[in-house]
């Protein structure tokens, strides 16, 4: 199937609508942050590209799929199961295997972009 200009899709100009949601409190290890997601583009159920927020708060997070991500505002640090941690701030980009453990720690209200690919 051949594609054109016409099935690009303009992230800043896309008219995805965005989701908000609460943290699951079984997750949740300090507060009870709202989050939200806007997906501009899935294929084949198994590849995504969005933008994410969050706002201060602190839970636990199971990877189940790959994800790069690049932090556009906000601080925030995300540990793995073992207490180590990353500092993430705007400018940071990170991939996250699949099957990694921790804990996702909301500093100031986080944004980033992300690209997921769930196998």
């Amino acid at each position: 199937m051949s594609r054109s200009i016409a099935d690009l899709i303009n992230i800043a100009k896309s008219n995805a609508s965005t989701e908000r949601y609460p943290t699951p409190p079984e997750k949740c290890v300090k507060g009870a942050p709202i989050q939200e997601a806007t997906t501009h583009f899935v294929a084949d159920d198994k590849f995504y590209v969005g933008e994410w927020g969050a706002e201060a708060g602190c839970w636990r997070v199971t990877y189940t799929e790959h994800e790069y991500f690049r932090i556009l505002s906000g601080h925030s640090v995300l540990r793995d199961h073992e207490g180590n941690a990353v500092d993430l701030r705007a400018g940071d980009e990170y991939c996250v295997p699949a099957g990694f453990e921790g804990e996702w720690e909301v500093i100031e209200p986080t944004r980033k972009t992300f690209v997921i690919y769930e196998p």
